[in-house]
């Protein structure tokens, strides 16, 4: 009983994340096919205010203007190659939530492909270094080490 109520409360709570911000029904396209492109196009796209979420998951005021102006090309015959071109334009290459890899992207790919390669060098050079000089424990105790050590331990 209380499995299946926790399996139905997560089942809301995914689909109720997964809505959208499309808040208004009237931003909303009567053909569910353009509805489904624009929307398609816009998960692609940056907000630019928020810049970790696409613009279909955005409630901030430019996300919700750049979606109209998706939907309103997308009536309007464009392709999806055309309003990402637009877009791309209109605002440059930081809307686009994957850039594409050219000279002033190429930072963007490559970083994180040296970070790991950097990381893994640093590793190699550790375990190198640790099988040259093994750690040992301490030097054994001396004769008066020992003695005041058993004055301790047995008073």
């Amino acid at each position: 009983m209380i499995r299946a109520l926790l399996t139905a409360m997560l089942f809301l709570a995914v689909a109720a994340s997964s809505a959208g911000a499309v808040s208004d029904p009237n931003e909303l396209l009567s053909n569910p096919v353009q509805e489904a492109r624009a929307e398609t196009i816009g998960q692609t796209l940056r907000c630019l205010v928020c810049q970790n979420e696409s613009i279909e998951d955005s409630n901030a005021d430019l996300a919700r203007d750049i979606r109209t102006i998706i939907r309103q090309q997308v009536v309007a015959g464009q392709t999806d190659h055309q309003i990402v071109a637009y877009m791309v334009h209109r605002y440059g290459s930081f809307i686009l939530l994957k850039p594409p890899f050219n000279p002033l992207t190429a930072i963007l790919w490559i970083t994180p492909v040296l970070a790991l390669a950097l990381g893994l060098g640093i590793a190699f050079l550790a375990m190198r270094q640790r099988r040259r000089n093994p750690v040992q424990g301490p030097p054994p105790l001396s004769d008066s080490e020992r003695t005041r050590l058993e004055t301790i331990l047995n008073p």
